[in-house]
């Protein structure tokens, strides 16, 4: 039978119409440019701008400081490549690269573990910041190198060492001092130096209130007036949130010393900052200069720790290491000893129910309640 190009020509067409009908709508053809999908172009643009969003709520010191981890993790790439001849791409986060980071800080930088542990939380997240994927093995294998090299006291002697806790007693002490300081033996101004009663008041009352809600310097630098409002019983202080921390609420009563009562120290200081032309509702703490001047801005974090610091070593307090987190440690050591509950001195603080940090200070306060050597005959 002899097919006429007519007929051939409608076959053809019904072929093409049945194969047409078999193709998925979704799947290019042969020659065919695939279309974006508008959906995931959107998903995707809203995640990078979601981490650019979180990049720029972090804290900028904690900014700088995760920086300077990644800095430190390309050195010991460059490291690493002298050593074995082959230069790995700083998106090898892996439990073999890890776990040489940690030993390439403590054997090669000779860093103290709490600075390695920093490192490792610095790289972990800046690497994820950057797309690249960090196992959870890594990072756990990489803490357990880490755990040995901190329950050596060597290793741990490298860094500066845990904060001392200080008690209302060493507040006192403070406040007490002279207000003129003797230079010391070596310094090369031989001058006498003055403390304006101004910046005594302020000191006063940053460090009692400081102690008194286990403010964290950040906390104590976004304090503002409006923050604190006194009450029949003493001040209710709304502590702001930083770092993302949640804010919290705080009870502060009065104090037996009116030098260390953070009450009374609070409303001095508030007298002297409005009588020296402060606006009301500003900042809590305002910085002031040499000569008693009040200033106008906000005393940063680094500037609340320094006040302890310094007002500490005017008074002779040496020999321990106090810092501005020594007030944090402070509160809960000596509340423990004194039977306040546990729950209240976390809620005060602002600590998680499972803080590590907080329990270690529990123990550190509990220490010689019932010891074991007590009345046993000795």
């Amino acid at each position: 039978m002899t097919t006429t190009e007519e007929e051939y020509d409608t076959a053809l067409e019904s072929v093409e119409v049945v194969d047409a009908e078999l193709v998925d709508d979704d799947a290019p053809g042969a020659g065919a440019v695939a279309v974006p999908d508008p959906v995931a172009a959107v998903l995707a643009a809203l995640d990078t701008d979601a981490k650019d969003h979180l990049n720029r709520i972090r804290p900028k010191k904690t900014r700088d400081g995760y920086a300077r981890d990644w800095e430190v993790w390309r050195e010991f790439h460059g490291w690493l490549a002298a050593k074995t001849g082959a230069l790995l791409p700083l998106s090898s986060v892996t439990v073999g690269t890890f776990v040489s980071f940690v030993a390439y800080l403590d054997q090669v930088v000779m860093a103290p573990p709490n600075t390695i542990e920093r490192r490792i939380t610095g790289v972990t997240s800046e690497a994820r910041s950057r797309g690249y994927t960090v196992p959870k093995e890594a990072t756990e294998a990489a803490r357990r190198a880490l755990k040995p090299l901190k329950l050596d006291e060597g290793r741990m002697r490298r860094g500066r060492g845990k904060a001392a806790a200080i008690a209302p007693a060493d507040l006192r002490t403070m406040a007490e001092a002279p207000l003129e300081r003797q230079p010391e033996p070596t310094a090369r101004r031989r001058r006498v130096f003055r403390v304006p009663e101004l910046a005594r008041l302020r000191d006063q009352a940053l460090n009692s209130l400081k102690l008194a809600v286990a403010g964290r310097n950040e906390e104590m630098s976004m304090l503002d007036d409006g923050h604190v409002q006194v009450v029949d019983e003493g001040l209710k202080v709304h502590v702001p949130s930083v770092k993302g921390r949640p804010p919290r609420d705080v009870p502060v009563t009065y104090g037996e010393n009116r030098a260390t009562c953070p009450v009374r120290c609070w409303r001095a200081w508030q007298e002297a900052k409005l009588a020296a032309g402060a606006e009301p509702s500003g900042p809590a703490f305002l910085s002031v200069d040499q000569w008693g001047h009040l200033g106008s801005t906000r005393l940063s974090p680094d500037g609340v720790g320094r006040v302890l610091a310094r007002c500490a070593k005017y008074a002779g307090l040496t020999g321990r290491r106090i810092t501005g987190h020594s007030a944090r440690r402070g509160l809960v050591t000596t509340g423990i000893k004194k039977g306040k509950r546990v729950d209240k001195l976390r809620r005060q603080g602002g600590w998680s129910a499972n803080s590590p940090v907080f329990w270690e200070y529990v123990d550190e306060g509990a220490m010689f309640e019932d010891a074991p050597t007590e009345g046993i005959g000795f």
